[in-house]
């Protein structure tokens, strides 16, 4: 017999798990001063990869706080809020790594080729 809420736990544990492969994705472009750039090419793979999946999440959250209302009345109003400021932290996110991309990449050209 299994309880009610957990479903509800797997599925916490597995957003966690998920955020945090795409934190250790996108580390490389937070901490752009200690990458080695010899190998700066399979940064540019990892960091797109990072970048993709928090793209699916934010394409998940503006689903989920345009069609909410759709599938109840009226959701609650602090559900609202809290998934709009989580829509916006995360396109601000993707902005902010697509930014860092593009400096490591034209600083590494100025320097050399890549690879």
């Amino acid at each position: 017999m299994s309880r009610p809420g957990k479903n509800r736990e797997i599925v916490i544990g597995l957003w966690a798990i998920l955020w945090i492969v795409t934190a250790w994705l996108l580390y490389p472009l937070v901490a752009v001063d200690t990458v080695d750039i010899t190998n700066i090419k399979s940064y540019i793979y990892r960091s797109a990869a990072g970048i993709t999946i928090m793209i699916i999440l934010f394409g998940k959250a503006v689903f989920d706080l345009l069609f909410s209302g759709f599938l109840s009345r009226k959701p609650p109003v602090f559900l609202t809020i809290m998934l709009t400021l989580y829509t916006l932290a995360i396109g601000s996110g993707i902005i902010l790594m697509i930014v860092r991309i593009m400096v490591v990449f034209l600083g590494n050209r100025k320097t050399g080729p890549i690879g």
